[in-house]
């Protein structure tokens, strides 16, 4: 079993539904000809990325990478959301999550660096 838990979240799934109902009326909107119908698609495709992005800000998105079993639920809020995650673009965005300028970075094959297991096996 995997321990990747990507998408099951509260901001995943809101951004989901929201961006489905945007593609609806935009191809309702190239069904009928209609250019308010194809604009109002679109603004509500951006709506959703703004929605997601808010949501994963406010707790309701987890980072990309494995995660404890125990923080796999939806309705589990990410308590580090407000210090940002490591490499995750969203919180970049924002202004989240960026090493301070005094942060030791280990170079790979350094003698002292560590290495992160990828999966149990490893």
């Amino acid at each position: 079993m995997s321990l990747y838990d990507e998408g099951h979240t509260i901001a995943g799934w809101t951004g989901a539904g929201v961006a489905t109902v945007g593609s609806g009326v935009l191809g309702w909107g190239v069904c009928a000809a209609s250019a308010a119908g194809v604009a109002g698609g679109l603004a509500v495709v951006a709506v959703s990325v703004l929605v997601t992005w808010a949501l994963h800000l406010s707790g309701w998105g987890k980072p990309p990478g494995v995660r404890p079993r125990a923080q796999w639920g939806m309705r589990v809020r990410d308590t580090q959301a407000r210090a940002g995650h490591p490499d995750c673009v969203s919180c970049r965005l924002a202004g989240r999550g960026r090493q301070s300028a005094n942060a030791v970075v280990a170079v790979p094959g350094e003698a002292g660096a560590e290495s992160i297991p990828l999966s149990p096996i490893e």
